[in-house]
């Protein structure tokens, strides 16, 4: 495919240098459905990238698109504050009934602000308060989101410079084989809990990802968030499970960590939790820690009226049978069984793939040839990104609704691409 360089000069002059997607895919996308977007000049591009995650079903739903346009030609509400709404209503009670309820959960469910950030920084918050201690655990390679309490809990130095200030408050640990096996799981962070003399300030909490996604989807072993579940109970820590990108489905269950049969103690969701790619995010919390006053943590966005809707459209769409969760899990090997054939092709060494349900990663030694197979795709008509903390990782994060024939075709373009930049 031939892509002729787009008039960029708006984008240029007014916009600002912190761009960054717009720099990897230089063209001007026009419009989009299912797993295909569309430029201005009539390109045709397979999304693997589903808007960060934010786009699990799909670019423009036909389910989803049918419940929004009802509601607004109804003039429904479209902003709310915290208002009780009809549209409010309907979502929690598709949630409390189609993803709480049938997981034993009972979490309450707290609309923090309309991105994933806030949804982080009120888990945080609530942390402190409820255990009055200040410092809070993560791990290496995490990210937790861009302001500045998240970015006290996210690992990437180039992030945490941006911040400007000192980020304190927060103290790495190694993350699920971060040391390739050579030390027993925790026996760093356990000891520094039980040493007087050791200086680790208790922590309120811990906030993990299942998998690391923007780290480049490190895969956690269920029985290593097992052992940290315990570890939490054990020395008095809530555990945060930061679901964000790899909650409503993309491994699978609806939850990423119910593989291992944990209940953490607070959720963050956003991103797909909205459906439709509009904002919306949840943090959920075992009901004892609801100690919030009125008011206490607020926002003026907190409540998407129009999210609500195709949130409700896509939980009862999607969650209600089961069936999204066996369909993810078939398409994860789908594409398992083709990461593995393109390495096998290759002559390359030090070549890796690893993921969980619909995401996925190829890792590559350095950075340099990850970004040039992401770049040559682009060139073929494939949308992909790179993650890790050297951007040495290709990522895959197709729509859940993804056919297993659109998934072969840019599984054929992403082995091209391997190809052609070898």
């Amino acid at each position: 495919m031939t892509i002729t360089q787009p008039d960029l000069t708006v984008f240029e002059t007014v916009e600002s240098e912190v761009r960054s997607y717009c720099r990897a895919w230089p063209t001007i996308f026009d419009r989009a459905q299912g797993s295909y977007m569309y430029d201005e000049d009539g390109h045709t591009y397979l999304d693997f990238f589903a808007g960060a995650g934010t786009l699990n079903y799909g670019h423009n739903n036909p389910v989803l698109k049918r419940a929004l346009i009802d509601y607004l030609e109804r003039d429904g509400v479209t902003h709310g504050l915290d208002m009780s709404t009809t549209a409010k209503r309907a979502f929690l009670e598709s949630f409390r009934d189609v993803i709480l309820r049938p997981r034993g959960l009972d979490h309450k469910v707290m609309f923090p602000g309309p991105t994933g950030t806030n949804s982080v920084e009120a888990a945080l918050k609530l942390a402190r308060k409820v255990k009055g201690r200040e410092s809070i655990v993560s791990f290496t390679n995490a990210f937790h989101g861009m302001s500045l309490g998240a970015l006290a809990v996210t690992g990437n130095a180039f992030k945490r410079a941006g911040a400007g200030i000192p980020l304190v408050h927060g103290t790495p640990m190694p993350f699920d084989d971060y040391l390739d096996g050579r030390t027993p799981d925790f026996i760093w962070f356990e000891s520094l809990l039980e040493d007087q003399g050791s200086g680790l300030n208790k922590p309120a909490a811990v906030i993990v990802e299942t998998v690391q996604g923007e780290g480049g989807i490190n895969v956690a072993r269920a029985e290593w968030l097992r052992s940290l579940a315990d570890l939490c109970k054990r020395h008095d820590m809530l555990l945060i499970v930061d679901d964000i990108q790899m909650g409503c489905g993309r491994t699978g269950p609806f939850f990423s960590f119910e593989e291992a049969g944990i209940t953490p103690d607070i959720i963050t969701l956003s991103k797909s939790i909205g459906g439709y790619g509009l904002p919306l995010a949840l943090t959920l919390f075992r009901p004892e820690l609801d100690v919030w006053e009125p008011g206490e943590h607020n926002g003026t966005f907190r409540g998407n009226n129009p999210a609500f809707v195709t949130a409700a459209a896509a939980l009862d769409t999607y969650w209600s049978d089961g069936q999204m969760e066996k369909q993810t899990l078939a398409r994860g090997e789908q594409v398992e069984a083709a990461l593995r054939a393109i390495i096998d092709e290759g002559s390359e060494s030090g070549v890796h793939h690893r993921g969980r349900g619909l995401v996925w990663g190829m890792e590559f030694p350095g950075p340099d040839r990850a970004t040039a197979i992401c770049r040559r795709a682009f060139e073929l008509g494939l949308l992909l990104e790179t993650s890790g903390p050297q951007s040495e990782v290709v990522k895959l994060l197709p729509a859940l609704t993804i056919t297993p024939e659109e998934l072969d075709e840019g599984l054929r373009i992403l082995a091209r691409a391997v190809r052609e930049t070898a």
